[in-house]
């Protein structure tokens, strides 16, 4: 039978240079991304794939307020465009990744799953909103947001923007239609953006918030629900590395859950990166997983063969 990996991949793997982000250079992006996750299928893995949305949803978000200002055309939920971006990232993955097994010489049918995830409305992070969304703007045209019921915030000196909530994600409202899809040999596409997060009301019906879920986080809780051999997280660099950016900077091969825990407590992991990484890592190997390994696209193969890549491994 052969071994399940759940990949996550992440920004770069769908916009590698920020200052080209148009659809072609994505095209180019997952095209190249899709390679490497083929040579994983033919090498004898099931895969389930996870992608980020950041960019994408910032994208949506602000091509809404410049309709909404210039034609008084309604805004667009959050939850719907997380469910938008799930769909048109999930449409290139799955042509990229059929084009690139096909000249493998592997027939395998891919789908997309539009993945709801299930978060507590009693999740603190609800409290303290701190996910900055959409383009930059004045202090009153934040405002304005705020008194709509938005929360803002001004970032680092570049202007003002709207910030949600990111719970942590609880459970996966597709998970039986996902696991049936990979018992039945499909690859699948779930958990885009790290799922459309959705609460229970208090009549029992699932609704959208106006929130994000970290995808790693997300793509965590995917593997230990599906019991995986593996969570590959794809970023941008081939190894994490301690003392990062610094004359210090040291590259790590591995590392047990106590060595990561540890490097957590001395602060070698920055918050709005590389730690939720780390972190989704550990809740995997924690929770049973055999192994995680962190890596950049162009290294999955050499990471499967332990080449290279930072492994998570239990001790």
């Amino acid at each position: 039978m052969e071994k399940l990996a759940i990949v996550a991949i992440g920004g770069n793997s769908l916009i590698r240079d920020p200052k080209n982000p148009d659809i072609p250079h994505q095209w180019d992006a997952v095209r190249e991304t899709c390679t490497h996750i083929a040579e994983m299928i033919a090498d004898g893995w099931n895969v389930v794939i996870t992608h980020g949305n950041g960019p994408q949803v910032g994208y949506i978000l602000r091509r809404a307020e410049i309709a909404q200002k210039a034609e008084g055309l309604h805004d667009v939920p959050l939850d719907l465009i997380v469910a938008d971006t799930q769909g048109s990232i999930g449409y290139m993955l799955q042509q990229a990744l059929d084009n690139s097994l096909r000249r493998l010489g592997v027939n395998r049918t891919i789908v997309t799953v539009v993945t709801q995830v299930q978060v507590d409305a009693d999740d603190p992070a609800f409290d303290n909103p701190t996910k900055p969304i959409g383009g930059f703007m004045s202090e009153d045209e934040a405002r304005k947001f705020e008194a709509d019921g938005w929360s803002v915030m001004e970032d680092a000196g570049r202007g003002w923007r709207r910030v949600v909530a990111s719970p942590k994600p609880q459970a996966i409202h597709e998970i039986n239609a996902i696991r049936a899809l990979v018992m039945n040999d499909y690859l699948v596409i779930a958990g885009g953006g790290g799922g459309v997060p959705v609460i229970r009301n208090e009549q029992g019906s699932l609704r959208g918030t106006n929130a994000v879920i970290d995808k790693d986080r997300a793509s965590s809780l995917l593997a230990q629900v599906l019991r995986a051999d593996l969570l590959l997280i794809s970023t941008g660099v081939e190894k994490v590395s301690l003392n990062f950016n610094t004359p210090q900077q040291q590259a790590l091969d591995t590392m047990t859950l106590a060595d990561a825990h540890r490097y957590i407590a001395e602060g070698h992991f920055a918050k709005g990166s590389m730690l939720p990484k780390i972190e989704a890592a550990i809740d995997f190997v924690q929770g049973g997983g055999p192994l995680a390994i962190i890596t950049d696209p162009a290294n999955l193969a050499r990471a499967l063969r332990g080449e290279t890549g930072t492994r998570i491994i239990p001790g």
